[in-house]
């Protein structure tokens, strides 16, 4: 096991080396069976997503953690009243955000968002949407996804629909459960990719207001 960690630790530490986004100098990078840790220190939120985002493409990667440290320069620095304008004028102009029902309060660079939308995706496009704005250190987000009331079984057949649409070899070995407001999502899938698409025909749904992701990464044994 010590020898793939080190052949996933260097493919990591090459995929960070690649990403125009990130500089690798800044970001240590420890893998134990499997799991990548990530540490340093960037100087903004879209850094630090950007190298977790590089290691999850890195295959043999099961999970990440993500100890990166955020510090935004301080000279000159910007203004939470300053990141407040930015974040604003960013939901304002993503099409696919219903800025209007949106609010933010930033605290020290760090943004919060709250309101409502009408699907999960709504809520991930909001977060994503100010992600490089600079000056922000971090994001929590509380929107919550208030979409019509929909009966459990067709939000279910919708999501085994999508799935067979987006993620068809992924899909075989997941299964999904609708309780109530939420939408359990378990079983095996091969990489992080595949995982992303089957997480994505979910969260896409109409209906489902909540998931709760129990996915299990299992490369596929060449």
């Amino acid at each position: 096991m010590e020898t793939r960690d080190s052949g996933i630790q260097q493919s990591v530490l090459r995929e960070l080396k690649w990403d125009t986004r990130v500089d690798e100098t800044d970001v240590g990078v420890e893998v134990d069976s499997g799991v990548v840790t990530l540490t340093g220190i960037v100087d903004s939120w879209a850094k630090r997503v950007a190298a977790q985002e590089a290691a999850h493409r890195v295959a043999g990667v099961l999970d990440v953690a993500n100890d990166i440290e955020v510090r935004a320069p301080g000279t000159p620095g910007r203004t939470d009243t300053q990141i407040a304008a930015a974040v604003r004028l960013a939901l304002e102009w993503d099409v696919f955000v219903p800025e209007q029902r949106i609010r933010s309060t930033v605290s020290e660079g760090w943004v919060m968002l709250e309101g409502d939308v009408d699907t999960w995706s709504e809520r991930e496009d909001a977060e994503r949407s100010i992600r490089n704005l600079a000056g922000v250190r971090g994001i929590t987000n509380k929107i919550d996804v208030r979409s019509p009331a929909v009966h459990p079984d067709e939000v279910e057949k919708s999501i085994l629909d999508a799935l067979t649409r987006h993620a068809e070899r992924g899909a075989r070995h997941v299964d999904v459960a609708v309780r109530d407001d939420r939408v359990i999502v378990s079983g095996t899938v091969n990489s992080w990719t595949e995982r992303t698409t089957v997480l994505g025909a979910v969260k896409g749904t109409h209906g489902v207001r909540k998931v709760e992701d129990r996915l299990r990464i299992e490369p596929r044994l060449s």
